[in-house]
């Protein structure tokens, strides 16, 4: 026997995207200054699942795995010229 689920708990699924893409955004953005290493992937990882979830906000998600993998790249210059994974400003 299952229920009907509530219409409040289908309309919070539906945000659930938009969150993926927020979060997506402010990782990639946060991971330019602190952690590339942890939140450069995590970045990519909820962008790209936001797009699967289907996200209205497609621009969001895309701009949180281009930093994403901005987050990387800066990571792998910074290591290069230091010969270190650690680096401050």
């Amino acid at each position: 026997m299952s229920r009907p689920v509530p219409e409040t708990a289908q309309a919070s699924w539906r945000r659930d995207p938009y969150s993926l893409a927020a979060a997506s955004f402010i990782l990639g953005l946060v991971g330019l200054l602190v952690f590339n290493l942890v939140l450069g992937p995590t970045a990519v990882v909820l962008g790209l699942v936001a797009l699967h979830r289907g996200t209205t906000h497609r621009h969001r998600a895309y701009l949180g795995i281009l930093l994403g993998a901005t987050d990387l790249i800066v990571l792998a210059l910074v290591t290069a010229a230091d010969n270190t994974v650690a680096w401050h400003i």
